[in-house]
């Protein structure tokens, strides 16, 4: 994948040609991604969605069973689907378009109230929260 870093960590667990061969199976290419870690054994990982819904869950729970057996306390996977829950990557472009609109369009101190409510309406606050 074009997206991905040069290095990135795995699980030791997986090996080369699992990785080379799961990663036709995810879009763009995009293998599991470990973003953070915690004192404590936890992780973020990040992946992109299977393309093959057959396969999906044979895949999906090869690298959980992965990422499980690396977790020094053998904790299981939580797994949060984010397409549901955050905005995409074009919402939260248009949102910025309208703050920066909003800043430059609408003075604060002359309708107060107004730009308070168009301020929300852009939703841009709550994308950032």
């Amino acid at each position: 994948s074009t997206s991905l870093p040069e290095y990135f960590v795995v699980p030791s667990s997986l090996a080369d040609q699992d990785l080379k061969l799961y990663s036709y199976s995810f879009i763009g290419r995009r293998m599991p991604l470990w973003s953070w870690n915690h004192p404590n054994g936890s992780a973020l990982v990040r992946m992109a969605n299977i393309k093959d819904v057959l396969q999906q869950r044979r895949i999906d729970q090869r690298i959980c069973n992965a990422i499980t057996r690396s977790h020094p306390l053998r904790s299981d996977v939580y797994k949060s689907d984010l397409d549901k829950c955050l905005p995409n990557i074009q919402e939260i472009q248009a949102a910025h378009i309208k703050l920066k609109q909003l800043c430059v369009n609408e003075p604060f101190e002359e309708t107060e109230e107004k730009w308070l409510s168009s301020l929300e309406n852009t939703r841009w606050l709550e994308y950032v929260r």
